[in-house]
């Protein structure tokens, strides 16, 4: 329900009831009251009360949630805490303010838990030992910066909440959520999901530029965006969300951007992900767990990565904060921030988690340098170390006039514009309606070797008309997959010659059985090597993995711009171009091979699904007309 009371702050925090502080609108703080229930599952939040009526749900819902579809974490046991909402009030921002309080918070033994050396160490062992070995393109590694508080923690939290109030800006959510022996605030600036009356929003941020002093300027903004790691990690991480589109919307999502999302110390680029989905709200949040800017992809190696060289849990860093609020139809919308840019208060320490996206060409220091700007752009925020000082030529007490936005200035304008001429249209722009395409009337299995990009070849796939099934590889029956008239064995993290595999060992037996039936077979990527090894052609690794590189290759006489997320890859002698009945598209000068067709079959090494491949949707088209054509006698 509405309050109709004055709301006063510090009768909340004297009263030691569970609130929290939401400002969404950059105008009004809203004030949630209510009771907390700690639950297992997200299906379990309480939506409804015991006689049926829809009720708000505010949900911290921790990273360890992950195990609700088998994935891999230091489990520290951090409850997925609901706050049901009793009470909501809405206090006018300048309100706000005047009942928060301002005296300085004292912080002691500040510090990172693991030091610069040790972390550049981990950053190491992942290039060479998890991107190096083919377990996926980008992972993101954490550390915390800890303290402890003096003073009282929940008078600390509020002093923060105020200074994110004046002094953040370019967040999507500022907040604060007090519930018994925990304390989050923060100001994040991602959107992980939302869905508001069934449509589905995500907001794939990454890149991470930190303004110098004096603050951002177009000039210094310029070199950031002209990076070419910062480009390829915002690409990788909008595939990698698509992916997680494709599986929870009918349409399959489109994007638009890139945006820059500016704030006080720090500036990001971004996209926005649509689509309409029917799912329940919980569901959604649970396909979409968690948002590959935080974990890496694809996304359930990335959490055995993080498991592997993380130190400790992560408690609600990369989580999400997710407000259930009716509808008048009785179905609730989602607004779900990622919980980063988070300040932690548990028996007094502050924690202050940050990480940074790993990638083929990161450099160590680099991303220790990530971690710092992103630890100082939350102290700095809620005022724990020196703000940046801009001059002023008018009262010192004045808030500073908010700059012009950097978006605005026609060359940086021009310069994301531009990003796009190397995307895929299928994906930027309205796609059609499914199931009507050329190839109508068949049955496509689509086989998942734990990589969801097939979620987003399921797509394609239906507009070319097909009726599309995904099977987990240890659930794709050797009955279903003798039944489809199409089988797309797709790809996987991991090295294809890994004898001890049971994926890889499915793998194959898949392609054996749609090889030595003539039964119509689509191999990508992984799958692409395991059926060149079949053929008796060469698997090596890549002298430097290629993932999230765009290359324009050669497909059996047609130029074809591709996606390629690989570290090995099929080889031939250099200017084969047939293995017995089997045609070879490969590199003149490697013998890398990009593709394969005999008969029945196709493969492809690279990703025709992907962002990056602009002749995705045609090549695809190609290759399945292919395998689906009469073989001759």
């Amino acid at each position: 329900m509405t309050g109709t009371a004055p709301i006063i702050l510090a009768d909340l925090a004297a009263r030691g009831v569970p609130f929290a502080l939401l400002a969404r609108d950059g105008a009004t703080v809203e004030v949630l009251t209510g009771e907390v229930v700690d639950v297992e599952l997200l299906a379990d939040i309480p939506l409804t009360d015991a006689a049926g009526s829809p009720r708000e749900v505010l949900a911290l819902v921790p990273f360890r949630q992950v195990v609700e579809r088998g994935f891999a974490c230091h489990d520290d046991g951090a409850p997925l805490r609901c706050l049901v909402v009793g009470e909501r009030h809405s206090l006018p921002l300048s309100e706000a303010l005047a009942q928060l309080p301002t005296e300085p918070v004292a912080l002691e033994d500040a510090g990172f838990d693991i030091d610069d050396e040790a972390y550049a160490d981990i950053v190491r062992r992942v290039i060479a030992d998890e991107i190096g070995r083919g377990e996926g393109a980008n992972f993101v590694i954490r550390r915390d910066y800890v303290a402890q508080v003096g003073g009282d923690p929940l008078t600390a939290g509020l002093t923060w909440f105020r200074a994110l109030l004046e002094h953040e800006r370019g967040a999507y959510w500022t907040f604060l959520v007090s519930t018994p022996d925990h304390l989050a605030v923060g100001a994040s600036p991602e959107a992980h999901v939302s869905a508001q009356g069934g449509v589905v929003t995500m907001n794939p941020i990454s890149g991470t530029f930190r303004h110098p002093a004096g603050g951002a300027t177009a000039e210094t903004l310029t070199e950031f965006l002209s990076s070419t790691k910062e480009t390829e990690e915002l690409f990788m991480v909008v595939d990698e969300e698509l992916k997680m589109m494709s599986a929870v919307c009918s349409d399959g999502g489109r994007i638009t951007g890139p945006h820059l999302k500016e704030m006080s110390r720090l500036t990001h680029t971004e996209y926005m992900l649509r689509g309409t989905s029917t799912m329940d709200p919980r569901d959604i949040l649970r396909e979409t767990m968690f948002a590959p800017t935080v974990t890496g992809s694809p996304m359930q190696n990335a959490c055995t990565v993080i498991a592997r060289h993380e130190q400790s849990p992560r408690g609600y860093y990369s989580g999400v904060a997710a407000l259930f609020t009716p509808r008048a139809d009785g179905g609730h919308d989602l607004d779900a921030p990622i919980l980063i840019r988070t300040a932690y208060v548990v028996d007094g320490r502050l924690r202050v988690p940050v990480g940074a996206t790993l990638v083929r060409h990161s450099d160590p220091y680099g991303e220790v340098g990530e971690t710092h700007g992103k630890a100082a752009g939350v102290l700095g925020a809620i005022g724990a170390i020196p703000r940046d000082v801009v001059a002023r030529t008018v009262d010192e007490d004045a808030p500073a006039p908010a700059p012009r936005p950097l978006a605005e200035d026609p060359a940086i304008a021009e310069l994301l514009s531009s990003r796009n001429a190397r995307l895929a249209a299928f994906w930027l722009n309205p796609q059609g309606e499914p199931g009507r395409g050329p190839l109508a009337g068949r049955r496509a299995l689509v086989v998942d070797a734990e990589d969801r990009f097939t979620t987003m070849l399921a797509h394609q796939l239906r507009h070319l008309g097909f009726d599309v099934t995904i099977a987990h590889w240890s659930e794709a029956s050797p009955a279903a997959v003798a039944a489809a008239d199409l089988v797309v064995s797709g790809p996987g993290p991991g090295d294809p010659r890994d004898a001890d595999s049971a994926r890889i060992a499915r793998l194959r037996e898949i392609v054996a059985e749609r090889v030595d039936a003539g039964a119509p077979l689509l191999a990508v990527c992984l799958s692409h090597q395991v059926l060149a090894d079949r053929l008796g052609l060469e698997l090596a690794p890549l002298a430097s993995p290629h993932q999230g590189l765009q290359k324009t290759v050669d497909v059996f006489g047609t130029p074809a711009s591709i996606g390629f997320y690989n570290t090995f890859t099929a080889r031939v002698s250099p200017g084969t171009t047939r293995v017995g009945a089997t045609e070879v598209s490969a590199d003149a000068r490697t013998g890398d091979v990009y593709a394969l067709r005999g008969p029945a079959y196709a493969s492809v090494q690279g990703h025709l699904e992907s962002i990056l491949s602009r002749d995705g949707l045609t090549t695809l088209e190609r290759l399945v007309t292919h395998a689906l054509s009469p073989v001759e006698a």
